[in-house]
């Protein structure tokens, strides 16, 4: 119809300007032109809104419908653009320090990176899970904190090597086929980058909020930009950026070194309009800590480093209030 209506008008405008010249001064026929030209910007334009909203409507039917995962309250999903930037760490400390600013709340923890599983290790856990009545699998748990991991389901040292539509299917096993019981915050650790598995979960599941980390590097930033952007694209609110590995504290002379550069992702969330989350030092103690399967939250409870943990986790949940609200 709107083609219809565009040729039609295209070709009135010709007849008239070939027959009705004679009859017309030069004054009219610049008035006749140009309120057919009008007339046809505004046609297009009416045209481009209806394709655009018949696109939207195409796209929102190929969607999954969101079903929430029983017995959770809140997903959190922790991500980053790229790795390397101590998204797992943050994710297992985040998950800790929200339990530990409120220990009322109950917090679990699911690896969502099926390539490269860091929570075993990072919680120190092993083993494969067992199944409930319902044929559900049981998270292994430590340091009250139930999580579920595909490194819980393969060897240790074994490679996972997949196609997409098995890691989809992990994912959905992930999700929907664990006892979680009853929790506050499922804090999920996504694996980095804007792939499918970002895209499967935050499509599936209603998700409260997603926390992007990254260190202050530009290069780091430039992924977390996209990581960011990602999530607005899909409707998950972003409750603000984490910038790990901020700054080195020398441990014999207190000096002060921004390794990988100062402020970058406060400037970004700046930039993106979203909340700054706050810092997170690089320090020995959270390194030797993490591989040891003792997060530093717990391990060192009253140290800098946890309560820089803890902070981040009491924004996270101020954040989520104001969303929710």
């Amino acid at each position: 119809m709107a083609q219809f209506t565009y040729s039609k008008l295209s070709h009135l405008l010709r007849i008239s300007s070939n027959k009705g010249s004679i009859l017309r001064t030069g004054k009219e026929m610049k008035h006749g032109h140009a309120c057919c030209l009008q007339f046809i910007r505004c046609q297009r334009s009416v045209d481009s809104k209806a394709l655009q909203e018949r696109q939207k409507q195409h796209m929102a039917r190929g969607l999954p419908k969101q079903k929430p995962i029983t017995g959770v309250k809140q997903v959190i999903v922790v991500a980053s653009g790229k790795g390397g930037v101590g998204k797992s760490t943050t994710a297992v400390n985040l998950a800790l320090g929200l339990m530990a600013n409120n220990p009322s709340k109950s917090v679990g923890l699911l690896d969502a990176d099926v390539y490269g599983p860091s929570i075993p290790k990072l919680m120190n856990l092993k083993g494969n899970p067992d199944l409930s009545d319902n044929n559900l699998m049981i998270p292994l748990t430590n340091y009250g904190i139930p999580c579920m991991s595909m490194g819980f389901l393969v060897e240790d040292v074994a490679p996972i090597v997949w196609r997409g539509l098995m890691v989809m299917s992990a994912i959905e096993k992930l999700l929907r086929q664990v006892d979680w019981g009853s929790l506050d915050y499922l804090v999920v650790d996504m694996p980095p980058g804007t792939g499918d598995v970002q895209l499967s979960i935050s499509q599936n599941i209603p998700v409260a909020g997603a926390v992007i980390v990254s260190t202050p590097q530009d290069i780091a930033l430039l992924d977390a930009r996209r990581g960011a952007e990602m999530f607005k694209k899909v409707n998950v609110p972003v409750l603000g950026l984490v910038q790990n590995m901020s700054v080195f504290q020398c441990p014999n002379c207190n000096h002060e070194t921004h390794i990988f550069g100062s402020d970058g992702a406060r400037q970004l969330a700046d930039t993106l309009g979203v909340k700054f989350l706050g810092d997170i030092p690089l320090h020995l103690n959270i390194r030797e800590m993490s591989d040891r399967g003792t997060p530093v939250v717990v391990s060192s409870p009253d140290s800098p480093e946890a309560e820089a943990y803890k902070k981040v986790a009491s924004v996270v949940v101020q954040r989520l209030e104001e969303v929710n609200a």
